[in-house]
């Protein structure tokens, strides 16, 4: 399963970038043991975790991804994270708002 695949590439740009798991925690905002959810497999990120992580240990999320997803998927994430990075903290909430609403919908 992905998960497992994206949490692998996870932990190895992480130790490759010499942080523990507790550190990239703190970098992003998270919990330590979500982390190693995440990386165990486990757990997959929200979008705005999968976004920090992405950014804190300097990596593509199609590098993640490369698994789940074709090559044209692959370049819409990057697109995606692209207008992530642009967004100021107000349209970050707003969008993270919509997204999960849009998912809760989408799960009934």
């Amino acid at each position: 399963m992905y998960r497992k695949s994206i949490g692998k590439r996870i932990n190895i740009a992480r130790r490759d970038k010499g942080f523990t798991s507790e550190v990239l925690a703190e970098l992003c905002n998270i919990n330590a043991t979500y982390m190693r959810q995440i990386e165990s497999g486990t757990k997959l990120p929200s979008l705005p975790v999968f976004i920090s992580i992405c950014q804190n240990l300097a990596i593509s999320p199609s590098y993640l991804l490369m698994d789940a997803l074709g090559p044209n998927e692959a370049q819409g994430i990057e697109a995606l994270a692209k207008l992530w990075q642009d967004a100021t903290p107000t349209q970050t909430k707003l969008v993270t708002t919509m997204l999960q609403s849009a998912l809760d919908i989408l799960e009934e």
